[in-house]
């Protein structure tokens, strides 16, 4: 067996216990919440009859456990019914980028899955698949892509097909079928332990003992999601392409994050209000201002995407270690893919983001400017 064929069974088997675990842990939940409402029936059943009967006492007692009991089950029903996050962004019509959907739609093919109908473009220097059930906790799974808009700028078009191949291969592999239907009760239960944590705050500490090893094993279950995706679509795009595309948006978000973004919110220190339309200006910002080097490796040297204190991605040069292609980006710069596919929506979607940041960034950029103006 090769370490990638290793790699696609240990996440197989992992995937699968977990779901498993989550399944038992939420019909458990379940089962709970119908025993606690028989309890509520019955403990109003014999308050009705200490009524009846003229024990006031005993009416009080069952009374006071039917309530007792009664809010504990709402509270948990809050915890247990927290549904999966709606898309966040500006929804993206066929008609709106037809040559854009046409390049899913060849990827979706190379994979043989279905096309993805719900496109959206974000804020965020990413692309991911959100899965959610139709009617929020259960239904037909509802598959929905979010493109960055930095990311779109960030790419050229071929690299933004291998980003598209990457997405797709999660959905091919993990996510389709039952795959699908076990992802979604595996984030339910992690939801559930959040919300958890958040509303018994006593309980903090049990719960930290008995969901450690879960969450360990959803991290290890992300990473090791993340190599088989790369793998995936690197026989779709080619090994070159996928460790080139992954170094350029290491690169890129490294300057947006350390060059780009700084210089954005200098300007606080100057004026009362922002002069400046960030989302506007990306596609130039880093058309013009980022700097292709010679030495990739002194340029991503002190900026590793993914790893961390909570490592949900392998590190860049693990998922380039684990593809077998060297750290090397492009030798050139090329036309970014939001030129490509979606130059004539690009005003329209600063437009959004801008003002969407501004709001945001309003009573910070303020405060820096009247502390400037104190000092």
């Amino acid at each position: 067996m090769t370490p990638q064929s290793r790699v696609f069974d240990l996440r197989s088997r992992l995937a699968r216990r977990l779901g498993l675990l989550s399944t038992g842990c939420l019909l458990l939940l379940i089962a709970a919440l119908l025993g606690m409402l028989a309890t509520v029936f019955v403990a109003m059943g014999h308050s009705w009859e200490g009524v009846l009967k003229g024990d006031p006492t005993r009416a009080g007692l069952w009374s006071l456990l039917a309530v007792t009991v009664a809010l504990s089950m709402v509270r948990l029903v809050g915890v247990v019914c927290h549904t999966s996050p709606l898309p966040q962004g500006i929804r993206l019509p066929r008609q709106a980028a037809e040559d854009f959907y046409r390049l899913m739609d060849d990827i979706a093919a190379s994979f043989g899955i279905p096309p993805v109908q719900h496109v959206w473009i974000s804020c965020d220097m990413n692309a991911v698949v959100l899965q959610r059930p139709a009617w929020g906790w259960i239904g037909p799974i509802r598959t929905h892509l979010l493109i960055g808009l930095p990311l779109a700028h960030s790419v050229s078009a071929a690299q933004l097909a291998a980003v598209l191949a990457h997405e797709f291969a999660h959905l091919a592999r993990q996510r389709s079928g039952l795959g699908a239907q076990a992802a979604h009760l595996r984030a339910w239960w992690a939801r559930v332990l959040d919300e958890a944590f958040e509303n018994f705050p006593w309980a903090a500490d049990w719960l930290e003992r008995r969901a450690h090893r879960f969450y360990r094993d959803m991290l290890r279950l992300a990473r090791l999601e993340e190599f088989e995706a790369d793998a995936c679509a690197a026989q779709v795009v080619g090994r070159a392409l996928m460790g080139e595309t992954l170094v350029e948006i290491g690169l890129k978000a490294r300057f947006l994050e350390q060059d780009y973004w700084p210089k954005v919110m200098a300007q606080s220190m100057q004026f009362p209000s922002p002069s400046i339309r960030p989302y506007r200006e990306m596609g130039l910002g880093v058309a013009a201002g980022f700097l292709r080097r010679e030495s990739v490796a002194e340029d991503l040297s002190h900026y590793e995407a993914g790893g961390g204190s909570l490592p949900l991605h392998p590190t860049l040069h693990e998922r380039l270690r684990a593809l077998g292609t060297p750290l090397r980006a492009a030798a050139e710069d090329q036309p970014s893919a939001a030129g490509h596919y979606f130059a004539p929506l690009l005003p329209t979607l600063a437009w959004a983001f801008d003002r969407a940041w501004w709001e945001d960034a309003r009573e910070d950029w303020q405060q820096r400017y009247l502390d400037t103006r104190d000092d």
